[in-house]
Parts: C-alpha cells; structure tokens; sequence
C-alpha cells in the first residue's frame, strides 16, 4: 500500500540544500549530537526551538518510548558473476535466511537501486536486472548468498536468500559499513549511526538502518530529562532497509515490548486519561499523569503492535507486520517525535494518524520555510497533542 496520491504534501521533493549531508556535530566546533532544531507541533500551532530545550517542552510523568535495537554496519560489497554490487542485509528470518537489496555502486561511494526487468519461464516475474531466483552473490571469504524468493508479492526489491555461512553478524562487523544514501557526503564510522539507547543483542540482532530519531539525545540530556520527572520505557524493533526510491510501505520486522514498559506505558495512559476526564469536566486540569511520546516512527509501529483494542499495552514480542494509517489511527501513543519524512514516504501516514492531517502539512510548510534539515542527520519535529487552556496555564511554570 503506497501513499494515495490526497495524502501526499503539496511539494514533491526534498530541495537538495535542505538535506543534512553529515552529522551536525561536524557542521563546525563546539556542536554536538543535540544541537539539531526541533519543530514542535500542537495540531495546526506551530513553534521553533533547539533540541536541548526538549526537556522544558516536556513535562514530569511523560513517557518516552525509546527503541534499544543498535544500527549494524550492513551494507558488504559483493559480485554477481562479473558485475560489482552492494548487498544491504535487511532481515534475518525465523529459518536463517536474510532480507537482502542487491544495490549497484554509483561511483559516488554510495548505491542507486538496480534497473531493468528480467523474466524467465517459471520464475517470478518482473524483477530487477540480473536478480532472479537462484542467483548467486560471492561475498568476502567466499561467503555466498543464495536468492531464493521475494519477501512480498507486491514488490522485487527485497529477496529472501540463504547465506553459505550462518555467521552474518560476524561477517557484517569484519566486512560491513552503514548504509547510506546519495544525499550523504562521505562515509562515516558505524559509531555515528549509533543512538544513545542501543543495546547489543545476545545473537547481534540490530537495525540495518539508524532509528534515527533518538540521535540527537546525549546522556546529558537524557540525564536532564530523569531529572525533570521524565520517564523512559525502552522497545525493541529492529528496522529493515529503506525504500530510498520506492517509498514502499515497511515490511514485517523483529520487535518486543517488555513487560516493564507496558506495565510503566498503561499507568502513564491511565493518570492521562484521569487527567483528561478532568480537564474536560473543568477539574485540575493536568496534575495526574503523563503522556506517551514515541521517539520514532519504529517506536510508535512496535508500540502499537502490542496494544489491544482496549488500548493496553501488553508484553510482546515477535513479528510485526503493522502498517498505521489515518484509517486505523493509533491506540496508546499520544504524541511523536520523529525527524523529517520526504513528501512521498509511507511515514507521512503514520504522522497523520498520530496528528491529522492540517498539523502534518502546516508544520512541513513551516519546516520548508524554516530551512529545516530533512534525513538521517537532520532536524527534528515534536508532535504533541493539542491541550485545553486551562491545562496550559496549569503547565506554563
């Protein structure tokens, strides 16, 4: 399901000059991993902050939900016969098999997807140049790759293949790189994808790409946060590749909620709700309770996966295959902050569940406007709910 052609923002490109092209720690002396901007939303109210003021924005009894999955060096060069490619590990299966793109080098030290169409009697259809099932991909230390199938019928980007050598994690930390994309200016150690929640896994699971919304928080900030009354509920979801040129909608992913965090997420949603109920009948307006913030679309997808549809939060872990929509809304997660999404990216969807329509498009013109950053390494919006006024006032100290 790609984004209908109503929901799409009213440009059709990220300008070029608007693309954070390395992290802004780099961008001159005395920067560091927070000194992005954060565009803060509050439906169609729209206001322009630095990230280290995220802590004031916020209040005691707030939850942020932070995805613990580290980002792996996943993109190893590779052959296909005579040709040179890139292979970008998206996926490990249940059966030891691995989501894989096979990208071309574009000269420019980064990848551009592989063109062209080939068929052949009994064999899918319709997929990418020189990409069909059986194909075989030589790795470093005669390491091979077998494409078996697609992962979905509705596209050929991704193909399910089965290592010669089940050892992947060990071959992506001697052969790896981070993925990057054309906009990016060179290439960066995998210590720069990293966010300052992630945590190794046992059997080196991780994300074949930054869940880049948590880069600009520093144990500084974190620490100001706690401080503050600000409580964090960690998730796991390990991200598969992106769509750079398709905008495909996510695939099935790797993720789990804990039983601590929900347990934390449904007592933050039952003081909120209280505090609601509150306001509306012209009570204190905002004293119980918190709100759920996921730090990332990756957060909001696992989060919501594991909420029923009565709203709680139960332990989960598994397999997610979530798509969240307007139409679908979401269950648990009351407010976002993510980073800036490209007009036609299948994220905008979730954007608008979480915040409407008019809050979506008012603050991307903002965001426009503003000469925000866009990707990876760029700014950030805050997307919280609208507050009766009275509830303001009780929060303005």
């Amino acid at each position: 399901m790609g984004v209908p052609p109503e929901r799409v923002l009213r440009w059709e490109k990220v300008p070029e000059e608007l693309s954070a092209r390395v992290p802004v720690e780099q961008r001159g002396p005395g920067l560091g991993r927070d000194s992005v901007r954060l565009l803060v939303s509050r439906g169609t109210e729209v206001s322009h902050h630095a990230f280290v003021e995220l802590p004031r924005l916020l209040r005691a009894g707030d939850v942020l939900v932070v995805n613990t999955s580290p980002t792996l060096a996943a993109a190893v060069d590779a052959t296909v016969g005579h040709a040179r490619v890139v292979v970008h590990f998206s996926t490990c299966g249940d059966d030891g098999r691995w989501a894989v793109e096979l990208r071309d080098p574009d000269g420019r030290g980064t990848t551009r997807a592989r063109a062209g169409v080939h068929a052949r009697a009994g064999v899918h259809t319709g997929v990418r140049a020189g990409v069909l099932a059986g194909t075989e991909v030589r790795l470093p230390h005669d390491v091979r790759l077998v494409l078996e199938e697609p992962l979905s019928p509705r596209g050929d980007r991704l193909w399910w293949a089965r290592p010669s050598d089940p050892d992947v994690a060990g071959l992506l930390a001697r052969h790896g790189r981070p993925i990057r994309y054309s906009y990016t200016e060179r290439d960066q150690p995998l210590s720069v994808y990293q966010t300052v929640f992630a945590l190794p896994s046992a059997d080196g699971a991780g994300s074949a790409e930054m869940p880049s919304a948590a880069r600009p928080f520093t144990p500084r900030l974190v620490a100001e946060l706690v401080s503050r009354g600000v409580q964090f509920a960690p998730i796991t979801l390990h991200t598969g590749v992106a769509s750079a040129e398709a905008h495909e909608p996510p695939y099935p992913e790797r993720f789990a909620v804990p039983q601590a965090s929900a347990r934390l997420i449904n007592a933050v949603r039952a003081g909120y709700g209280e505090r609601g109920a509150a306001a509306g009948r012209g009570g204190d307006g905002g004293r119980r309770g918190g709100r759920v913030i996921a730090v990332g679309t990756t957060a909001v997808r696992a989060l919501e996966s594991a909420a029923g549809d009565d709203g709680v939060v139960r332990p989960r872990r598994g397999w997610t295959d979530l798509v969240v929509t307007p139409e679908r809304g979401v269950r648990v997660v009351d407010g976002l902050l993510t980073g800036l999404h490209e007009p036609e990216a299948s994220h905008l969807l979730m954007l608008e569940a979480v915040a409407g329509r008019a809050a979506i498009h008012r603050s991307y013109e903002e965001a426009l406007a503003g000469l925000y950053l866009w990707h990876e390494f760029g700014d950030t919006h805050l997307l919280l709910p609208e507050e009766p006024p009275h509830a303001e006032r009780c929060f303005s100290n």
